[in-house]
């Protein structure tokens, strides 16, 4: 990864977090490995971008980044990386080649290097190699994942299955409330640690697919529900689709296409909060106009007009 998160999602330190998500969220749809099969170079934007996005988008860690608290794979700072560079320029310690390694990038790779080092000492009949002849012990690489789900799935949560290169199969659990682009983390499931390390972790993005009816704003969701021109002069109570089941909605007398009424609680739930859902009326006229209704119109029309236009133009 970049030492720079900020660059690696094309942004200046001063981006907001919607600019970060926004930003994060393009390169993801571009440069995916499974949209790009062998393009290496779009994968490494794309991981450099993954990796960059979970570090900025946890405020406390950002805060802590951008105060030289931690570097950008989030580890703290370690003052002993400079007293090892000088100990390195030394001559005659055995580890004077350090190029390649100056700024400390992806520790997975150089881990991987060292251990083909050392398996290839070994299958040479060199017994034990670099460190001293002992082994070392490394966490694993952590995985990265994108997953599709159903909008109602990613509201109510859930579970599904990734099916990896390998042919086995993840189980992934989708909270309750879960919004596009959010990021699970999946301990202990990424590549196998070198020696006795841990496991990395799997980090698997979420991308919620829409919905025919429903739209989510925030925790709330929008909804436009058509009623008919009785419904909208009469008023009366009329079967509404929410996440959690239909209700019937009080319509007031007197009801316009564009007027929003609110249904409280009827939103998305995460944790102890719940959103509401706006309800936004538009009259929908009936398929033919009969001879009854049009002959109503012009009777009513002629003792009721209006102008609902009145003052748009001069």
């Amino acid at each position: 990864m970049s030492n720079d998160p900020y660059s690696a999602l094309g942004l200046k330190k001063s981006a907001t977090d919607a600019e970060i998500k926004k930003a994060y969220r393009k390169i993801a749809r571009t440069h995916h490995p499974d949209l790009n099969p062998g393009d290496s170079t779009a994968e490494a934007k794309f991981k450099a971008a993954s990796a960059a996005y979970d570090l900025l988008k946890d405020k406390e860690q950002r805060r802590r980044f951008d105060a030289g608290e931690i570097d950008a794979t989030g580890a703290e700072k370690q003052p002993e990386r400079k007293f090892y560079r000088e100990y390195a320029e030394q001559p005659g310690h055995g580890y004077g080649n350090t190029h390649g390694y100056e700024d400390f990038g992806d520790m997975s790779d150089i881990f991987a290097d060292i251990l083909r080092q050392r398996q290839a000492q070994g299958a040479a009949g060199g017994a034990g190699g670099g460190f001293g002849g002992g082994g070392f012990d490394a966490r694993g690489a952590d995985a990265r994942y994108m997953l599709e789900v159903d909008f109602m799935d990613a509201v109510k949560g859930g579970k599904k299955r990734i099916t990896l290169p390998s042919g086995d199969n993840l189980e992934v659990k989708i909270p309750e409330g879960t919004r596009d682009g959010q990021t699970i983390r999946l301990r202990g499931k990424g590549g196998e640690g070198y020696g006795k390390g841990p496991r990395g972790d799997a980090y698997v993005t979420i991308n919620v697919r829409p919905h025919k009816v429903f739209k989510r704003e925030g925790d709330d969701i929008h909804v436009i529900l058509p009623i008919t021109i009785d419904e909208a002069v009469l008023g009366g109570k009329v079967p509404t689709p929410t996440i959690h089941g239909t209700v019937n909605l009080t319509i007031p007398k007197g009801a316009s296409s564009g007027q929003t009424l609110r249904l409280r609680g009827k939103g998305v739930k995460r944790g102890s909060k719940k959103g509401d859902q706006k309800v936004e009326l538009q009259i929908k006229m009936p398929p033919e106009i009969d001879a009854d209704l049009e002959k109503f119109m012009q009777d009513w029309r002629k003792d009721h007009a209006y102008d609902p236009r009145k003052g748009m133009t001069s």
